[in-house]
């Protein structure tokens, strides 16, 4: 007896494998490969906040000081 259309999608939908990317047990990501999208990732947060205080030096002034707020109240 054919199976059901509901029952085949059902099969189907079993049958697919969720995508390898973050996935923890997958394959070890090769450490070099991670070390260089980091470095990418981490010029071009430099260059967008760089430009940020271009733009927006009063706002940035603000952070600054927030920020340097924040690590005098951290301190022993």
């Amino acid at each position: 007896m054919p199976k059901s259309k509901r029952t085949a999608k059902r099969a189907a939908d079993e049958r697919v494998e969720p995508p390898v990317e973050g996935s923890a047990d997958g394959p070890a990501e090769d450490p070099a490969e991670r070390r260089r999208r980091r470095a990418v990732f981490l010029r071009e947060l430099a260059e967008a906040r760089a430009l940020r205080e271009r733009v927006q030096p009063r706002r940035t002034k603000a952070m600054r000081l927030r920020q340097a707020a924040r690590m005098r109240t951290f301190r022993f």
